[in-house]
């Protein structure tokens, strides 16, 4: 029973940054099942027979459980073990305000995850997009992030740094701003009926995505881009444009995702301006990434996480240029229910703030456990896969999201051009193997990393070149 008391002591520890390195974990591990089941809903996308007779594993359970996965679990899970490292860092504090209550969160979170998951494939959801755990599960997240809350505020309140650099208010604008979303955005709290709970949902479906993933996103990226680059972040004033606009114009684009509905036209009108005027913390966060990268470029020949940095910036350019585009009602109405978008959200939610967490345990672990990453070749491996795996399948999703799109306008009988997506879903469910791998490696990296007792120590590294 050692391996258990070891096990019990790690999880509710007090040690400082105990909880960054437990929350980075424990995303990593859910983030291997979820790419799992989204391979495997992938390869019923090519063969509808391959599992029969088996309600849990059937296309309509395995989505939702992949989707709230890979959203609760590996990427919500991973953003606050970023930032229960990053925020004592800049506020000059030994951790967290309470690292204990910090664990017990997490484990809290990880039970939630894995019940809520399990009810999910066996039926028991909500069935609203993103927002399918039950009303039960619904009350602990929002308990969960409260107390998250209050950790991340009186970690920068009780730090001896009163001057706030911009991760900061990036990192507790998310935590003050996704819990009023997920209130607003969940039956059990705020019901409304017919279109208008559409309204709400969608106002929570797109708002998770900006006030949450791209908020926190940003606000790990601009940590990251100095002490990576060994540069000065280019500006601190087009950051804090970036952090009010993005304030401003996020909140009312949900209802683009429901344009062809008889909702309010105003309110259509105004979720399509506000899906426009992103440009506008979009242009402010890709100014600050490129010019801080002016003359680093280089760097990425060795420095691992940076190059997970450079291929989240690029991609979030890609996803900025998509977003406002098919926004507007003319392209919104020829693409919108198409496989178009769904690798527009891969682009955001894997290839722009996933690569920003990847980048980010690659730097945190070393520094919370002391010890140098186990495998270099290991981590080289995960990048790869990762990287030509999501361009595979944002290239097959795209091309059949087209020819969908095409089937739909011109009356063409869907049976007639159904089977011409087949080569592409194959395509997809190939880079989702390759996806799947490359986790697999990041998984076994990280826990040789973070429990092997002859790990290599970490070397003083101040950009993290020699983390990896």
């Amino acid at each position: 029973m050692a391996w258990l008391n070891r096990l019990t002591a790690e999880v509710f520890s007090n040690e400082p940054f105990s909880a960054s390195r437990n929350f980075l974990v424990s995303a990593i591990f859910w983030l291997v099942i979820g790419v799992t089941l989204g391979t495997l809903a992938g390869a019923l996308m090519v063969w509808p027979d391959l599992i029969t007779g088996i309600g849990n594993l059937s296309f309509g359970r395995l989505r939702p459980a992949h989707v709230n996965m890979v959203t609760l679990g590996w990427l919500s899970m991973g953003y606050v073990g970023c930032y229960f490292y990053i925020l004592p860092v800049l506020v000059r504090r030994k951790g967290i305000w309470n690292e204990r209550f910090a664990n017990i969160t997490m484990v809290a979170w990880n039970l939630v995850v894995g019940i809520g998951i399990f009810c999910i494939t066996n039926g028991f959801t909500e069935a609203r997009e993103y927002a399918e755990l039950g009303w039960c599960f619904d009350i602990l997240v929002l308990a969960a992030l409260l107390a998250l809350g209050v950790n991340g505020y009186m970690t920068v309140l009780t730090g001896e740094e009163k001057k706030w650099y911009v991760s900061i208010w990036y990192i507790l604008g998310s935590l003050f701003w996704f819990p009023l979303v997920y209130v607003i955005g969940n039956r059990v709290f705020v019901s409304f009926e017919g279109l208008n709970d559409s309204i709400a949902n969608w106002f929570y479906g797109h708002n998770i995505l900006g006030m949450w993933f791209t908020v926190g996103g940003v606000g790990i990226l601009y940590y990251l881009l100095p002490r990576f680059t060994g540069a000065p972040l280019y500006s601190h004033t087009l950051s804090m444009i970036g952090f009010w606009t993005i304030g401003m114009f996020y909140a009312p684009t949900g209802t683009h995702h429901i344009l062809q509905s008889p909702v309010p036209e105003w309110l259509k009108a105004i979720a399509v301006i506000s899906s426009v005027f992103l440009l506008v913390p979009v242009l402010t966060v890709l100014t600050n990434f490129f010019m801080t990268m002016r003359h680093k470029w280089y760097l990425a020949a060795d420095h691992i996480p940076l190059r997970f940095v450079i291929s989240a910036g690029i991609a979030y350019l890609l996803t900025c240029i998509q977003g406002p585009f098919q926004a507007t009602r003319s392209i919104n109405w020829y693409l919108h229910f198409s496989n178009w978008v769904v690798g527009h959200a891969h682009l955001a939610l894997l290839a722009t703030f996933s690569f920003i967490v990847f980048a980010a345990t690659y730097y945190i672990i070393p520094k919370v456990t002391g010890k140098k990453i186990y495998s270099k070749k290991l981590a080289v491996l995960h990048f790869w896969l990762t990287l030509i795996g999501w361009m595979l399948m944002l290239i097959s999703l795209t091309i059949a999201g087209l020819i969908q799109a095409a089937g739909w306008h011109f009356s063409i009988a869907m049976d007639q051009w159904a089977f011409e997506q087949e080569p592409y879903m194959l395509v997809r469910f190939l880079s989702g193997v390759m996806i799947t791998l490359g986790q697999v490696f990041f998984l076994f990296n990280i826990y040789k990393t973070v429990f092997s007792k002859d790990a290599e120590p970490a070397p003083h590294s101040p950009t993290g070149i020699d983390f990896v």
